[in-house]
């Protein structure tokens, strides 16, 4: 009997994230519905989903969100690489800091966004543009937590694994990379906030592809279906990046169960 029961609240548990999301689908299908709000400022769910199938049919879909994605993971490859670069080498050498760091948080106070008619004349509207400014928006919050996460370990582990002996190698694999990487993994997800942030804003502004240009163009000819989608895939793959990161916490932070 207690396990029927143990089964059912775990059941219940799991359905919990999704009682929100069904109620404001159900309340958004109903007012439109009935007319309570006019369908050509808030299209049907149904309306939308017949969009949906309608660029999926046609290709389109597919097409821009794989040259969204391909921008987005290219800037978050090149950005992060270089936040968690810059982050270690400031957070283990002294001298890196004092050499690096005040300018690079004198760069941080810059809004990354603010950049764009900078790097659409430099650059032009091509992908290197796009990809760009999304590896400039996510560099800043990994390498603040990769920094903070080094110079945040306590300095009695290091001490004790230098009176054991430990070589620098080990140093960096026993305590220094275990100790940092919740705060890293911490600035990787919100990182990906940016990196889709940055990407909306840059396929929106100046762009012939992509799903925020997909958005843009429904725009001109009020084509409110699309935009609507738009929008309800940039939050799915917001949620989706979001779970990735989660994900990568629960493995690579199981260590700390134990």
């Amino acid at each position: 009997m207690s396990s029927v029961r143990d089964k059912s609240n775990i059941g219940f548990q799991v359905m919990i994230p999704f009682i929100l999301p069904v109620l404001i689908l159900v309340t958004w299908q109903v007012t439109t519905s009935i007319n309570l709000i006019d369908d050509s400022l808030l299209p049907t769910p149904v309306a939308v989903i017949n969009k949906c199938i309608e660029l999926i049919q046609s290709g389109e879909l597919q097409r821009n969100m794989s040259i969204s994605l391909y921008r987005a993971t290219s800037g978050l490859l090149i950005g992060g690489t270089l936040g968690l670069v810059f982050g270690g080498i400031n957070g283990i050498s002294l001298l890196a800091q004092r050499f690096f760091n005040s300018s690079i948080q004198m760069i941080r106070n810059i809004p990354h966004l603010a950049l764009i008619p900078l790097v659409i004349i430099w650059l032009g509207i091509g992908e290197n543009a796009k990809i760009s400014l999304v590896a400039v928006g996510v560099f800043f919050p990994i390498y603040i937590n990769t920094f903070h996460g080094i110079r945040s370990i306590d300095k009695s582990l290091i001490e004790m694994g230098s009176s054991y002996g430990l070589s620098r190698k080990k140093m960096l694999s026993k305590i220094i990379i275990p100790g940092a990487l919740p705060s890293i993994l911490m600035g990787f997800r919100y990182a990906l906030g940016v990196m889709w942030t940055t990407l909306i804003v840059s396929e929106t502004i100046s762009s012939s592809s992509g799903i925020g240009y997909m958005e843009t163009n429904a725009q001109q000819f009020l084509d409110m279906p699309t935009i609507f989608l738009s929008i309800l895939i940039y939050a799915f793959l917001g949620k989706v990046s979001d779970w990735i990161a989660l994900s990568f916490e629960s493995i690579l932070l199981n260590w700390q169960k134990g």
